[in-house]
C-alpha cells in the first residue's frame, strides 16, 4: 500500500501527515482548497485542488489509489462548520466507493471519546464554544455515517484531548472509545506522535472498521 490521498494537506494535523507518509515513502496525492498554501515539495508529492462536496470529481482524483486518510476541516472559523462537515465526510465517503477504494482513515474528534459511561468529552462543558459546533458534528458523524457503514474498512481515528507540536516521542498508548489520561489526569498528545500512529495503522492495519484513539 503505497499510493495515499491526503485530504486536508494544509491544516495542523494534515500537514504534519504529509511529511510522515513522505518520510516513509509513499506517493501522496494531496488535496488542498488553497494549492498555494503547500509548501511541501516532493517528487513524489502531488497537490490537487478539488471541490470535496462534488463526489464525482472527487472519486476521479482518488481513483488509482490504494487508501485515503481524510483530514477534511471546512475550518474552525466557518460559521457553517457544522453542517459543512457532515455535507464533505457524506461526499467523502461515497467518492472512495466510487472510486473503488476500501480503506480510509479518518482524523476524528475527541468530543464523542468517552469519560465515564454514558459521558462523553463534550458532556463534561470542557470544550471551548468557539470550536464546539465543530466538535459536536465530528461526533455526529462518527454516530451516523461510520458506525452504521459495512462496505468500508474504516477507521475514525480520536485524538487526545489536547493535540499540539512536540516530539516524536513513539511512546505512547492507543486505545478504543475512552479518553486516554496519564497520572495526572491530563489527555495528550503531540501532533508528531499523532501522525506517526496514523501512518502505522496505514501500513499495518489493527483496526477495522472501528474507532481508536491515543495518549500518553
Amino acid at each position: 500500500m503505497k499510493k495515499i490521498v491526503l485530504i486536508g494537506v494544509t491544516g495542523f494535523i494534515g500537514s504534519e501527515l504529509v511529511n510522515e507518509l513522505l518520510n516513509r515513502g509513499f506517493e501522496v496525492t494531496a488535496i488542498a482548497r488553497s494549492v498555494e498554501k503547500v509548501k511541501v515539495k516532493n517528487e513524489h508529492l502531488k497537490v490537487v485542488s478539488v471541490d470535496i462536496f462534488d463526489k464525482e470529481k472527487l472519486a476521479e482524483v482518488l481513483k488509482g489509489n490504494d487508501a485515503v486518510i481524510s483530514a477534511y476541516n471546512p475550518g474552525w472559523t466557518n460559521p457553517e462548520i457544522y453542517e459543512d462537515t457532515i455535507k464533505g465526510y457524506r461526499s467523502i465517503i461515497a467518492a472512495v466507493k466510487l472510486a473503488g477504494i476500501k480503506r480510509l482513515q479518518v482524523v476524528g474528534g475527541a468530543g464523542s471519546l468517552l469519560v465515564a459511561p454514558g459521558k462523553t468529552v463534550v458532556d463534561t462543558g470542557v470544550i471551548p464554544e468557539e470550536i464546539l459546533l465543530g466538535v459536536k458534528s465530528l461526533a455526529l458523524v462518527l454516530k451516523e455515517q461510520f458506525l452504521p457503514e459495512k462496505d468500508l474498512d474504516w477507521v475514525f481515528f480520536s485524538p487526545a484531548g489536547v493535540i499540539e507540536p512536540g516530539e516524536r516521542t513513539e511512546k505512547y498508548r492507543l486505545g478504543l472509545d475512552d479518553l486516554i489520561i496519564d497520572e495526572q489526569g491530563n489527555s495528550k498528545i503531540s501532533v508528531q506522535d499523532y501522525a506517526k500512529a496514523m501512518v502505522d495503522e496505514l501500513e499495518t492495519p489493527q483496526h477495522h472498521q472501528q474507532r481508536m484513539t491515543i495518549g500518553y
